[in-house]
């Protein structure tokens, strides 16, 4: 097997902190595919199931970069969650901005102090609030030669009017991060955020209409966090361009767990279908 070398660096993130990331590949000096990991709301990129795509992506021809957006909350350390401030007040369009610099550095050339040449082609693969990113970016801009979503929401809107209303009220909402047992707080920023960009870069599914780039729709019919509904539309609004592959018996994360606990058949069905799409678009 192919010797994977792992080299860590460090870019501007949206906040204007750092935004923290690995970059996994077989060669920096080629010119080979790249593909881009985003995480979920809650997540990071050592979380579980990301490392083993990473490698496997890696070990399949693909120099592949995982990152923490800057506001997922953790540190430099990759695994404490030591910036609540940051994870407060992150944004959707904070997000989106992280993931469009990082390409933009990709196809640079340049990660930070981390040198690669610019890649041939360019992937990515989101989950869950992740995928809704990832959607957005694909669908504005035509750099992206392959997508791939696992469990990815279809809109940002996703608090009740109950939720919303008290929210606005008091300036913030309580959640456990049952990670780390902390009750996190989540100001309005992300709420002012979606209020002024919802219908515009936001706007899920008019991204998901404009996607022109190979796209591959994966979600567990289990799924307890993201219906399987919000698969279906997206498959929908791509105008079946897309391909939709419905893993039986999958949750929201196809079984994985944090610390990682071993594959199960519905991980290892979710990331098959992945390294076969990327290994058909994208090498």
């Amino acid at each position: 097997m192919a010797t994977v070398l792992t080299t860590g660096f460090e870019v501007e993130g949206a906040d204007g902190g750092p935004l923290r990331g690995v970059l996994r590949t077989q060669s920096a000096e080629d010119g080979r595919p790249v593909v881009v990991i985003c995480h979920g709301f809650k997540g990071f990129m050592d979380w579980g199931m990301f490392p083993k795509i990473a490698d496997r992506l890696a070990h399949a021809g693909f120099s592949t970069i995982s990152f923490n957006f800057s506001g997922s909350g953790v540190g430099p350390d990759r695994e404490s969650f030591s910036e609540p401030e940051r994870f407060s007040r992150a944004t959707f369009s904070n997000d989106l901005t992280d993931l469009g610099n990082l390409c933009r550095h990709v196809k640079g050339g340049r990660l930070g102090e981390v040198a690669l040449k610019p890649p041939k082609k360019l992937g990515l693969i989101g989950h869950s609030r992740g995928g809704g990113t990832a959607v957005n970016f694909a669908g504005s801009d035509g750099g992206v030669d392959a997508l791939v979503t696992w469990a990815a929401i279809s809109h940002v809107h996703r608090w009740d009017d109950a939720t919303l209303q008290l929210w606005r009220r008091d300036g913030r909402i309580d959640i456990p991060n049952a990670r780390t047992g902390e009750i996190l707080p989540i100001y309005t920023d992300v709420l002012e955020d979606i209020d002024e960009n919802a219908t515009g870069t936001l706007d899920i599914p008019g991204a998901a209409s404009k996607v022109t780039a190979p796209w591959l729709i994966v979600h567990g019919d289990r799924d307890e966090t993201v219906g399987l509904n919000e698969a279906r539309s997206l498959h929908e609004l791509s105008g079946e361009k897309a391909k939709l592959a419905v893993v039986e018996g999958g949750n929201h994360t196809f079984g994985s767990r944090h610390p990682w606990a071993g594959p199960t058949r519905e991980f290892d069905e979710a990331l098959g279908e992945t390294v076969g799409w990327f290994s058909r678009y994208l090498l």
